[in-house]
């Protein structure tokens, strides 16, 4: 999609005044959004189709001779909820102090030796270290005759670092977690796709024709397509402003007699993008919910995406995992983690899913090898090498979890002052101290695209969560909060 602005010559030499250059930005701002508009719901991915909106302004922005500090006041990304490191300018007290954000970079092994990173050279370190570890893992594996250069017929990585994983769910939740309940993934969303297709495998070799899936709303949409694209029926059901967006036991029952196909429910249990976390009083609620069902002939499945279970306060994490631990809930029970986001590290892929049930884990196995083949052999060295980063450096999930509160609090701080000038908000809701997100709620007559007009703030409508378009979710990740 490429605008012509017949305003602007594109040819010329001279750069126009700032003031101009804001004019033709607004201009070419409002035709993008005249033109995106009507597709925001067809889209299957509205996440992506406002990032996208956003990079082609920008693009536009570069071709009409516009300055990047016009750009960088008029356009304010806050779609893609990753957190670049390589971005981070805040710097709480003394520089290079334990609250000097910008040097995570270096300090998580994202920063090459030398690079300038936000008025600092990174030393590279930590760069450097993890590819030491690699080349030490490497020599681990093959002195346990496991070659990661060479094909894996089972497709789910290598068993050294799957028992690492399982003793960490062991030591930091007490989940009676096994190396071989335990498969890795390219991500979360690679881990939930594997699942919901051996599990869809599953449904059918035990002939249920008609297997359901139950998708409380607003949520992380991508597992909803995928499953259907498997073949499942979905069940979404929208949840209550004053539950705090989350699915309540009471709700859950009426969903379970309502509709009797629901073999599985997908529960993030930190959400993506309320920014709500279940409590532990909440979910042991919804496991007594599903007890009854399972005491009474109906095995219903809990599949509990963890991708945010580690930015909030780790006494309530725990608490929330505890939930778990009965056997049987444990049995019926399956869990995805990632790094990703956790972690700031998107880009590495870092994710596994852990089965409660050693036979559930053995049938859904196929979506493994019959997929991936075998998973790459530097990236599970790189896997390695981080999982050993965060286990001698615990600190830096401490410095994280600082990091995202202070943006989440100077983004609501941020949105308020605009709200106070514009009255574009009835509501900006605060969190539960976890993800990086904002969820709020627009007034009468604003979306997405409105606000993105008026303030330059791109956000993701609810429509990308299967919710209502009053509502709005802002990233924290992908630049700074000024």
């Amino acid at each position: 999609m490429i605008i012509h602005n017949d305003s602007v010559d594109l040819l010329t030499t001279a750069v126009p005044p700032l003031q101009e250059q804001r004019s033709v930005l607004r201009q070419l701002r409002s035709e993008l959004l005249r033109l995106y508009r009507p597709h925001i719901q067809e889209d299957p991915g509205p996440i992506r189709l406002m990032a996208r909106l956003v990079a082609e302004l920008e693009q536009e922005c570069r071709k009409s001779n516009i300055a990047q500090e016009v750009i960088r006041s008029e356009i304010v990304n806050r779609t893609i909820g990753d957190v670049n490191l390589r971005q981070i300018t805040e710097c709480e007290g003394t520089a290079g102090g334990p609250n000097d954000y910008r040097l995570l970079a270096d300090e998580i092994g994202i920063a090459l030796p030398g690079e300038q990173l936000c008025g600092y050279t990174a030393t590279g370190e930590t760069y450097l270290w993890l590819r030491q570890q690699m080349m030490e893992c490497e020599r681990l594996l093959l002195a346990h005759n496991y070659d990661p250069r060479m094909y894996d017929i089972y497709g789910m990585g290598n068993p050294l670092l799957r028992e690492w994983l399982a003793q960490y769910m062991q030591q930091q939740w007490g989940l009676p977690t096994t190396w071989e309940q335990l498969y890795l993934g390219l991500g979360a969303m690679d881990s939930i796709d594997k699942v919901l297709r051996g599990l869809a495998h599953r449904y059918r070799a035990q002939n249920i024709p008609n297997f359901g899936i139950l998708f409380p709303e607003p949520g992380f949409a991508v597992p909803e397509w995928q499953a259907r694209s498997y073949g499942y029926q979905l069940h979404c059901f929208p949840t209550r402003e004053e539950d705090r967006f989350k699915l309540t036991a009471e709700q859950l029952d009426q969903q379970l007699q309502a509709s009797p196909n629901i073999q599985l429910i997908y529960l993030t249990v930190t959400n993506n993008p309320t920014t709500f976390a279940y409590s532990a009083n909440e979910l042991d609620a919804l496991h007594t919910v599903l007890r009854h069902y399972r005491e009474n002939g109906r095995p219903i499945l809990l599949l509990a995406d963890l991708a945010y279970i580690g930015t909030g306060k780790p006494a309530d994490d725990l608490a929330r995992m505890t939930t778990f631990m009965p056997a049987d809930v444990w049995q019926h029970t399956i869990l995805v983690s990632s790094y990703s986001k956790t972690c700031s590290l998107t880009g590495e892929r870092l994710g596994w899913v852990v089965c409660g049930d050693p036979k559930i884990a053995t049938a859904i196995s196929p979506s493994w090898s019959n997929s991936t083949a075998t998973l790459p052999g530097e990236w599970q060295l790189r896997f390695m090498a981080y999982h050993r980063l965060l286990q001698e450096r615990p600190w830096l999930m401490d410095k994280l979890r600082n990091f995202y509160r202070l943006r989440r609090q100077r983004l609501i701080a941020q949105l308020r002052d605009i709200n106070a000038q514009q009255h574009l908000f009835i509501e900006i809701y605060l969190d539960d101290d976890a993800t990086v997100y904002n969820w709020s709620k627009l007034a009468a007559g604003e979306d997405a695209f409105s606000l993105f007009e008026k303030t330059g703030i791109a956000s993701v409508p609810g429509s990308g969560f299967g919710y209502s378009d009053e509502y709005i979710r802002c990233s924290i990740g992908c630049i700074p909060v000024t």
